[in-house]
């Protein structure tokens, strides 16, 4: 595939592609305006090519390129495709084949050179054209092309809507911008100023009308997701039995570039019918989570006690710049209403408009996808006027159901979504409507929960128990010997601070988390079910066993004298674990609290499930921590077994006994003797660097859901296994845990 003659001989369409591939990869460098490129762009490309042919030219390519520019040429002719097809109203069709194929190669080569660059600067890319190269008349002076290319592809992106003629080339566009985007992965998960990313960079720096056109195009695929057209797509590949290497840049079924080449196409041909909608979503959490790191150089002025002279010095600072695809997204507005708008406040800048019903109702059947979960994570967190919506729809369990069985299956769900869908509903249970809504909502029937037959419960206490159940799970995976390094417990007023370190398998904050979630709900909990209320009594018998056998180890270990390090550092270690249970205790004690103070009369089954259970309280009634909470405990035991103890009654009590009796007397409770504590309310902040967690967990979800690959001793974004046999395996969920604080009660993470 090096050396070719000038011309091409008369041959078969077979022999003039190969010819024309080979003498783009070669030697010879052809001018923008040569005829060479048009003859390139028109082939069918149904040449079948092995893997190490494609290989070869790819690095054929590599050499020559600084030569030749190439890269740079194919680049200038998609700009020149795709602004010919914006400008005109009815494309031929054969302009958007030679635009899909101009956009595939260029997308093959600019992915190997990612792959194998040998400079951080990708200096290997030569993304500019030659001293001797005209400059087209249409270029700005001071244009770089990897700005002009994410300029018209956004462009056509966002302006040519998607039909059976487009479809195809929408589909590589996207692929292009993932392959683009790519270089994210040759850097750490720091942004660091000595980053390159060429083509991110270029997006970043689009006008804003152009931002919020794009964004509001990804939604709309998303929400509408547009289905491959078959008919179309296929129609003029349909060589042989089996498509060729190169055959399948152009098939529709070719929207996952895993290049170089080969496994372009599923096993069976088909490709996903919803590659439009996942590919656009791909590239929208992309765009949205990139940060770049930018120095800034500071005047700093050392004076000398000795002199009255004074020395000036610069010094360096890194800040992150802000995000336009972001705040666009964060700013959408519902296309139906604008809370905005009826309260006369001016909008700055383009305003996206979005049907809310249509993307709730999306996310709500595709929250089994990650990349779902994070979508409606990014809404919900900083989208008020998304979240106000989710807020007053009435049919709340289209997106709490698959929540909730989602947290259900934690064990077979990575521990990024969990964490993801946890915040979702401590986002949620801030709002008091909400906590209310869902103790309102009766579900008649929850076929995926096993364990108990949940007949016409709440959707509230469903809630309840799936989320002591995910606590209880995820205590039930401690090991022996796991430790805490800290956790930082102390009181001013009404507001409280976490400090939280994790190590091993438990995680703190997931227990957090849903612990937070429940003492939001607490004080609007309304006729929870008994099972649920079994479960919460529970929670606290769990937690006292965890609390007591990690006491009593502490003071055998205390007792043994042993002068070592290690022995002393484990003492320490297992007297953190300790406080962090005292912690967890006292927070359940809290949930009970307010419920009994703001909720008794509407909830006998919790009042039921404290006196069956009332015996597990009981070693824990002096305790310094718990026995104001306590009291109140005690305060509504006593009422009760007071007048339990008074009644006369025939024969045994049955459990449906002492429930009508406690229904019957708490209509007499009056809350004497209760003390009133200040309600708990946790409420979520995203921690001031999320790109370290957000920028790999996309990248991680965007290569295992799209089946986009990369050479895997490339990536040093995040750890992979490079000892997986046919894909990449990730040995790592980055920092298992988004950053993120609680405010009113605050949640510190450190990474």
């Amino acid at each position: 595939m090096g050396a070719v003659p000038s011309t091409p001989r008369q041959t078969s369409s077979s022999e003039t592609a190969e010819y024309l591939i080979a003498t783009f990869v070669g030697e010879k460098s052809f001018p923008l305006a040569s005829d060479f490129w048009q003859k390139l762009l028109e082939l069918p490309l149904s040449l079948r090519w092995p893997a190490h042919r494609v290989r070869e030219a790819c690095n054929l390519f590599a050499q020559n390129n600084c030569y030749t520019r190439h890269l740079a040429k194919i680049l200038i002719h998609l700009v020149w495709c795709l602004q010919e097809a914006i400008r005109t109203s009815s494309p031929p069709s054969d302009l958007y084949m030679k635009a899909v194929n101009a956009v595939y190669i260029s997308s093959v080569f600019l992915k190997y050179t990612f792959e194998n660059s040998r400079s951080e600067n990708l200096h290997e890319l030569f993304l500019s054209l030659d001293e001797t190269e005209p400059i087209p008349s249409a270029f700005a002076t001071d244009q770089t092309i990897e700005n002009l290319v994410m300029h018209n592809v956004l462009s056509f992106i966002a302006s040519v809507d998607v039909s059976s003629d487009t479809y195809l080339l929408h589909q590589e566009l996207l692929n292009f911008l993932l392959v683009a985007m790519s270089t994210q992965l040759l850097s750490g998960p720091t942004p660091g100023p000595k980053d390159v990313n060429p083509f991110i960079d270029a997006a970043m720096s689009q006008e804003i009308s152009l931002v919020s056109s794009v964004v509001h195009r990804l939604l709309l695929n998303y929400i509408t997701q547009p289905h491959v057209p078959l008919s179309r797509a296929y129609s003029i590949f349909s060589e042989g039995s089996q498509p060729g290497v190169l055959e399948r840049v152009g098939s529709a079924a070719a929207s996952i570039v895993l290049l170089p080449f080969n496994y372009l196409v599923s096993s069976n041909g088909g490709g996903s019918r919803k590659q439009l909608a996942e590919s656009s979503l791909h590239v929208l959490l992309i765009l949205i989570h990139y940060r770049k790191c930018l120095v800034n150089e500071e005047s700093v002025t050392i004076r000398s006690n000795e002199s009255v002279t004074s020395d000036p010095l610069s010094k360096l600072s890194t800040h992150l710049s802000d995000n336009p695809y972001c705040k666009v997204l964060v700013n959408a507005r519902d296309i139906e209403f604008d809370r905005v708008d009826v309260e006369g406040n001016a909008n700055n800048g383009p305003v996206v408009r979005v049907p809310f019903a249509s993307l709730f109702d999306i996310l709500g059947t595709c929250l089994a996808d990650e990349t779902a979960v994070l979508l409606l994570y990014s809404l919900v967190q900083g989208n008020s006027d998304f979240l106000e919506y989710v807020l007053v729809r009435t049919d709340l369990d289209t997106l709490l159901m698959p929540i909730l069985e989602t947290l259900y299956n934690a064990s077979r769900r990575t521990s990024n979504q969990i964490y993801m869908l946890l915040i979702i509903l401590l986002i949620l249970s801030q709002d008091s409507s909400f906590n209310a809504s869902i103790h309102k909502m009766i579900l008649p029937g929850v076929p995926w929960y096993k364990e108990h037959r949940l007949h016409r419960t709440t959707l509230g206490s469903l809630m309840v128990i799936i989320l002591i159940r995910t606590v209880q799970y995820n205590l039930s995976k401690l090991r022996a010997g796991t430790f805490y390094s800290a956790l930082l417990f102390g009181c001013q007023v009404s507001t409280w601070t976490f400090y939280f370190h994790y190590f091993y398998e438990q995680d703190v904050y997931l227990h957090t988390t849903c612990l937070a979630t429940l003492a939001n709900m607490a004080p609007h909990v309304h006729r929870l079910s008994a099972y649920a209320s079994q479960r919460l009594v529970s929670l606290f018998y769990m937690l006292s066993r965890k609390y007591n056998k990690l006491a009593e180890l502490r003071e055998v270990k205390l007792h043994v004298k042993v002068n070592s390090r290690e022995q002393d550092n484990a003492g320490d270690d297992m007297s953190a674990e300790l406080q962090i249970y005292t912690d967890f205790l006292r927070i359940v004690l809290e949930i009970l609290n307010a419920i009994l103070t703001y909720a008794l009369p509407r909830n006998p089954e919790v009042v039921y499930a404290i006196m069956h259970r009332q015996e597990i309280f009981q070693p824990f009634k002096n305790h310094p921590r718990f026995n104001e909470l306590l009291e109140n405990i005690y305060n509504v035991l006593d009422f009760f077994n007071i007048r339990m103890d008074a009644q006369t009654l025939d024969g045994e009590w049955s459990v449906e006994k002492v429930l009508q009796f406690i229904i019957n007397n708490c209509r007499s409770w009056r809350g004497e003797g209760m003390k009133v504590f200040t309600q708990l309310h946790f409420s979520y902040e995203q921690e001031s660097h999320p790109e370290e967690f957000f920028i790999p967990y996309v990248w991680q979800l965007v290569m295992a859901r799209s089946g986009f690959s990369f050479n895997p001793s490339a990536i040093s974004l995040f750890p992979v296994d490079l000892h997986a046999d046919k894909e990449i395996r990730y040995g790592w969920e980055p920092n298992a845990h988004p950053n993120g604080e609680v405010n009113e009660i605050n949640l510190h993470l450190d990474p």
